[in-house]
């Protein structure tokens, strides 16, 4: 993974606008109305997303998650929900719908009640159930999966397809470093679990199955960006609010799991993502930073990306004078945000990463995205925020080293 010699580099964190006919292909094939070479289709789109990141200003490009299927868009749920299609031992349950899992065994009996029970939503209920407040949550899937059996993955051709589709592309556009997202064994324990004796057994059997698309990743050449909401995100989804103290027990069975998918795997070819979940919202009762940030640097990546454009946290660059950053990682900070349709000056963009830089380093921040930027706002926005992010990323570096 590139590191800054002279420069700021500069990504994002997954997620890019599908376009139309990548779109109206996956919904084709989810209606079961194959048209076409959807594998050329595929393969051209990641070629031409690779491209535009280049010709952006982004230089640790992604293949914008596009092998992860997006029907509509507005669509965010594709980075979690593929997985699931690329695991066996799960059941669709039409009973369950909104609630994930109830977290049995587990430090301090901390529990999850799910998407639809968030302690945000519960104290802004009016906002979040009108349909003109801009936060709608809707009524939620007609199902969700469950885990009824041993878990296995089968994802071994769809996960070759991104990897083989990725590397062509960067090597067309003549970028060195490129991406692929994949899901924590954390975030993927959020759905009912009906097999696994306690939450720890269950975790440890993500972390297996997930370690298989990890190593492809990897052995393709590729950087694995490890996408883990969860380990913020589930703080809101537990009622009432547990101990900081119970909340990081129960978080650090999840991490320690992750850790067991990534041995053997060189650091310098992970970095990991984490935020506090990308739905529109107040996020009032979003876990702060602090109480997060020591748990986050255990992970075994060289890279952490986090949200810190997004208002109800940018005012946390702060944590950084008084945490260590360990020696050899790297900082991904969110300089623009997804949350928005507002596109950031550039020079509040440089503002931010410096911010960072004072604090850990000119070398060791890359600026980023808060989240993924595909589904959440209009393409010619994100894109627009893209070119902000990079120009704000030049005029850093002209002040970070003259």
């Amino acid at each position: 993974m590139r590191r800054n010699d002279d420069r700021i580099q500069t990504t994002h964190a997954g997620s890019l606008p599908r376009t139309p006919e990548l779109l109206a292909a996956n919904a084709a094939r989810e209606a079961g109305d194959v048209k076409g070479d959807f594998d050329t289709l595929l393969r051209d789109a990641v070629v031409d997303v690779v491209e535009r990141q280049r010709r952006a200003g982004i230089t640790l490009v992604g293949d914008g998650e596009y092998g992860k299927s997006m029907s509509s868009p507005m669509d965010y749920g594709a980075w979690w929900s593929y997985s699931f299609q690329r695991t066996g031992g799960l059941e669709l349950d039409t009973d369950a719908a909104w609630v994930l899992a109830d977290v049995q065994s587990s430090p301090g009996d901390v529990r999850l009640t799910g998407f639809g029970n968030r302690r945000d939503q519960a104290r802004f209920r009016e906002a979040y159930t009108d349909p003109t407040s801009g936060i709608f949550a809707g009524e939620g899937p007609g199902a969700f999966p469950k885990v009824t059996g041993p878990l296995t993955y089968t994802g071994q051709a769809a996960v070759a397809q991104d990897a083989a589709n990725l590397r062509a592309a960067a090597d067309a556009a003549g970028v060195q470093d490129a991406f692929v997202t994949s899901i924590a064994p954390g975030s993927a324990t959020r759905i009912a679990n009906e097999h696994y004796a306690t939450h720890e057994e269950y975790a440890y059997a993500w972390a297996d199955v997930l370690r298989e698309e990890y190593l492809a990743i990897v052995d393709a050449g590729l950087v694995l960006q490890i996408d883990d909401p969860g380990l913020a995100e589930s703080w809101d989804q537990i009622t009432p609010e547990p101990s900081v103290e119970d909340y990081l027990a129960f978080s650090r069975v999840h991490v320690e799991a992750l850790n067991h998918a990534l041995r053997g795997i060189p650091e310098d070819r992970v970095r990991y993502h984490l935020c506090w979940g990308s739905w529109h919202g107040p996020h009032t009762t979003d876990l702060p930073m602090k109480d997060i940030v020591g748990l986050m640097l255990e992970i075994d990546a060289a890279a952490y990306s986090f949200e810190a454009a997004n208002v109800r946290h940018e005012h946390e660059y702060r944590v950084w004078d008084d945490v260590a950053l360990p020696d050899g990682k790297l900082l991904l900070p969110g300089v623009v945000s997804h949350a928005t349709n507002v596109v950031e000056h550039p020079e509040l963009v440089a503002e931010r990463i410096e911010r960072f830089a004072a604090r850990v380093g000119r070398e060791n921040v890359v600026a980023s995205t808060d989240c993924g930027l595909g589904g959440r706002v209009h393409p010619q926005i994100a894109w627009a925020k893209l070119e902000s992010l990079a120009q704000g990323a030049e005029i850093a570096t002209k002040r970070l080293w003259g």
